[in-house]
């Protein structure tokens, strides 16, 4: 309706790099409607983020909020961001415990609809935390179950790991799949050209990877992987696309092992989709835990073969055929193995069959723009 009122939402996130949870944020700017819904980004960093100038392109505001270690300062901040640039009809807390902390900031400046979302499984780390952080993890959970009117998750493991074991007892909690562009993925391409950019030969075996360098991603064994896979294919190049803060011990890592001249750090992309579909054989990611992994997502809808470490919920397994899970206590050499039987799947490779499988699926951008709009419009999630 022509007089309908704009829905201000604000979404808080740690900054506006490239990462799963942030290129997912960015798919849901493109597509959804400004005319009715409203985002600005509340970020817990003053350093530009790669994202920031299109954001603002796009007509959202991004909004600094740093320091939150210190609590008296980070709440002065928030509040006063909020009360500059609201009111807000939504917020959107992606900060997983720190959520807890940002929602009852939230109830204080009375916006109604307050989400925490749940992106990564981190029980097997919160499992070892020492009585100071047990201490912080249980009043932050407290503090999430008290203030938020939705809980929000990739998976149900990273459901489990903020909201609790009995989480699906809770009507307030629910499973929101990431929806990729699937766009990209339906584009002609010419898979020489974009290997010629890279400086990889048509018939190289390339091993893929999407992610950030970070202790999670398990970089390390990836080299250790790759070492083992060369052993029997020596014509492997292994494409690893993302930045971070161990890319340099990683590339020391490669170095070491020999892998100078057949493992290729690609940087920052913002063209995943044309990257896989071109120039990757494989994907590999041995992490050792995700909630959801998005490159997971796009891995398959590029119509790739997927190895994934047993600790990722069968969840991302939108194509089952494509994908095989291992162990992350097996040996380099079983993981080796893995990826070379997974590049000669000779399964259905049809794109057009993985496409009838994402459109419309709570895997599909337009679905999750469609169910947010209205859960922002009403506060529920549609159940469909």
């Amino acid at each position: 309706m022509e007089n309908e009122r704009v829905i201000k939402v604000l979404h808080v996130l740690g900054g506006l790099n490239r990462g799963g949870v942030e290129t997912w944020l960015m798919h849901v700017l493109r597509h959804i409607d400004p005319a009715r819904i409203q985002i600005d980004f509340l970020v817990n960093s003053d350093v530009p983020g790669v994202y920031d100038d299109e954001v603002r392109a796009l007509g959202a505001r991004v909004l600094p909020c740093p320091n939150p270690g210190n609590l008296i300062s980070y709440s002065r901040s928030f509040l006063q961001i909020t009360q500059q640039f609201g009111p807000y009809d939504v917020i959107h807390s992606h900060v997983h415990h720190f959520s807890g902390w940002v929602l009852a900031l939230a109830r204080r400046e009375g916006i109604q609809i307050r989400i925490a979302h749940s992106h990564s499984d981190t029980s097997s780390i919160d499992s070892k935390a020492d009585a100071v952080r047990r201490s912080y993890l249980r009043i932050s959970k407290e503090l999430v179950n008290r203030f938020s009117t939705l809980q929000f998750a990739a998976s149900s493991e990273a459901a489990k790991a903020l909201f609790g074991t009995s989480w699906d007892e809770d009507a307030r909690n629910h499973i929101l799949y990431y929806g990729i562009d699937l766009r990209p993925f339906k584009v002609p391409i010419d898979r020489d050209s974009i290997r010629a950019e890279f400086g990889i030969s048509s018939d190289a075996l390339v091993v893929g990877h999407v992610g950030r360098f970070d202790a999670v991603k398990n970089h390390e064994f990836f080299v250790d992987i790759a070492t083992e896979i060369l052993a029997q294919q020596p014509n492997a190049i292994f494409l690893l696309v993302g930045t971070g803060r161990l890319r340099e011990r990683i590339e020391l890592r490669a170095n070491e092992a020999g892998l100078n001249g057949q493992i290729i750090f690609a940087g920052s992309r913002s063209d995943v989709p044309r990257v896989m579909r071109g120039a990757m054989d494989v994907f590999l990611l041995p992490s050792f835990y995700e909630g959801l992994p998005v490159a997971s997502i796009e891995a398959q809808a590029a119509g790739l073969p997927v190895v994934l470490s047993d600790t990722i919920t069968r969840e991302a397994d939108i194509l089952p055929e494509r994908v095989r899970h291992l162990p992350l206590s097996s040996s380099a050499i079983t993981w080796a193995e893995e990826v070379l039987a997974a590049s000669r799947f000779t399964g259905n490779n049809d794109p057009t069959d993985a496409m009838r499988v994402f459109e419309g699926s709570p895997f599909d951008i337009t679905r999750t723009v469609k169910d947010l709009a209205e859960c922002y419009s009403t506060g529920k999630l549609p159940l469909n």
